[in-house]
């Protein structure tokens, strides 16, 4: 079972200068994902981001990654990572998991956690206070794969506001200038002007569709001038042949 202490201090209350910091190339030590539907809606807010930034070196994002923050998290090892989170203004490289001491301090901009019935509880009050009193996190957010329960959460004044959805039912990411939206039953980003953010596949087969339209509007244009010659008692295949 996943513990937390709600009322954990932050990084630098923690780590005195006698302290040996562990190296930031420890793996992360996230617990397997509960279904394939997390995995998968994990892989796609990842791909997707990734995608739509991949000419920015700017940022980092991640998912079932531990986010080593503290030493008396080492020492207990009873807090589990975020299920997808975004880091901006930093170095876009792999990494094994995210060492806050190792990072310059910067904790993570934007985080996602997917609802289950064994992680819902934890996640709606003891991580969200944690993100709020211990991380500062700008924007957090929490969807379930399964029923759909979606909510987000900006940081104002040291407390968390729910953010009011768009006309859309999205809610927005002042951090990040983009949307978050259910689409086809699954969480995705939208552009901050509403814009559903295609995977790479998705742009191919909208580029091949197109492809064909444009093969059937000639088809179908060469067919009326076809009609409209034949009935001028004009034989298109003769002016093919000249």
């Amino acid at each position: 079972m996943v513990r937390l202490d709600e009322n954990l201090p932050g990084l630098g209350e923690h780590i005195a200068d006698e302290v040996v910091l562990p190296p930031s190339t420890l793996y992360s030590d996230e617990p397997p994902l509960e279904t394939d539907r997390h995995r998968n809606q994990i892989d796609l807010l990842i791909r997707l981001l990734q995608y739509w930034w991949r000419d920015r070196q700017d940022f980092y994002i991640s998912g079932n990654l531990m986010v080593y923050y503290n030493i008396q998290q080492l020492k207990s090892r009873d807090f589990r990572g975020a299920d997808v989170f975004v880091v901006l203004g930093t170095e876009k490289k792999d990494r094994r998991s995210w060492a806050i001491w190792d990072e310059g301090g910067k904790y993570p901009n934007v985080v996602i956690e997917l609802l289950s019935s064994s992680t819902s509880r934890i996640d709606k009050g003891a991580k969200k206070n944690l993100y709020q009193d211990v991380w500062r996190l700008p924007g957090y957010y929490w969807f379930h794969p399964e029923t759909l329960e979606f909510a987000g959460f900006r940081l104002v004044n040291g407390r968390y506001e729910a953010i009011a959805p768009t006309e859309a039912r999205h809610l927005p990411s002042e951090q990040l200038g983009l949307q978050l939206g259910i689409h086809g039953q699954q969480l995705r980003w939208f552009t901050a002007e509403g814009e559903l953010i295609p995977l790479p596949e998705e742009v191919e087969q909208q580029r091949a569709e197109q492809e064909c339209q444009r093969a059937e509007q000639e088809h179908q244009r060469a067919e009326r001038l076809a009609a409209i010659l034949k009935a001028q008692g004009i034989d298109p295949e003769d002016l093919s042949e000249t």
